[in-house]
């Protein structure tokens, strides 16, 4: 394996990330504990992967913050060796947004921006959105989200790459955005749109090799080696789990150090 594995999408949870209500779907199909996992452990998990650097998520809820961004930078300006920051938002305060994405990239270092749709049961395309990536623009930082079905018992709709995604694409042609949690059931629009849009990318995130769509796993392989990124969704899935079974994704050298790690450092423009 190659020693430059990025983890496109990680969590340092809160308690608060942790007692939310719709965490227990996934901690159901996980057998994850509602526990908070001490940094120490979430280090010792990705070094047991082979995981070099880890891109930490910020949440904010429509009820508040689950994880705020001073609690990532935090451990990112403890462990900067380790961890990237990416911000969250508050999509119901436009103005507040584009001041947060600013000092965020400015100040706190942070690689890029995330909002989950289902969170707000609102899909990309709507307007409360679009100062997000404006901003996103302005600071040079893509844009992360979540495509697909949801986990958690909240509506999937929101997730569902066309027509939303791809109105946020045509309008934004600047924007780079990373489309988190592969996109099933919509896989055949998620690859449309990868076809479509040079500035569009997928990471694998919340899922292990055996799960991922063979559509995916076939453009990995092949056009899409420069366009998918790898990523686990810790605590609730660990690296060592989704990198089990790597080999039988039938990369060539080139396309799994692109996967595990240089596309993600290219698209977040890592140190």
């Amino acid at each position: 394996m190659p020693d430059d594995v990025i983890d496109a999408w990680m969590q340092q949870p809160t308690e608060r990330f942790m007692a939310q209500p719709w965490l227990d779907t996934l901690l159901r199909w996980t057998g994850l504990p509602r526990e908070v996992p001490p940094l120490d452990g979430t280090v010792a998990a990705m070094d047991r992967a082979g995981i070099s650097r880890g891109l930490l998520s910020a949440w904010h809820s429509p009820a508040g913050s689950l994880i705020s961004n001073d609690e990532v930078a935090e451990i990112v300006a403890a462990r900067p060796e380790r961890f990237s920051g990416v911000a969250t938002v508050d999509l119901a305060d436009p103005m507040g947004t584009v001041r947060e994405v600013r000092r965020c990239v400015r100040e706190l270092g942070f690689v890029a921006v995330r909002v989950v749709p289902w969170l707000w049961n609102l899909p990309p395309n709507d307007r409360r959105y679009y100062p997000v990536y404006v901003a996103c623009v302005e600071a040079g930082v893509p844009f992360c989200t979540q495509i697909g079905h949801t986990g958690p018992l909240c509506p999937s709709e929101p997730g569902r790459p066309i027509p939303y995604l791809d109105e946020v694409l045509l309008d934004f042609p600047e924007l780079v955005v990373v489309g988190g949690h592969v996109g099933y059931p919509w896989i055949h629009e998620v690859l449309s749109l990868a076809t479509k849009y040079p500035n569009f990318y997928v990471d694998t995130s919340a899922y292990t090799v055996h799960r991922l769509p063979p559509e995916l796993v076939e453009f990995l392989r092949g056009r899409g080696r420069t366009r998918v990124l790898f990523g686990t969704n810790y605590p609730m899935l660990t690296g060592e789990r989704c990198l089990r079974d790597l080999d039988r994704l039938g990369l060539d050298d080139e396309g799994r150090a692109l996967f595990l790690g240089g596309n993600a450092r290219r698209v977040f423009a890592l140190p």
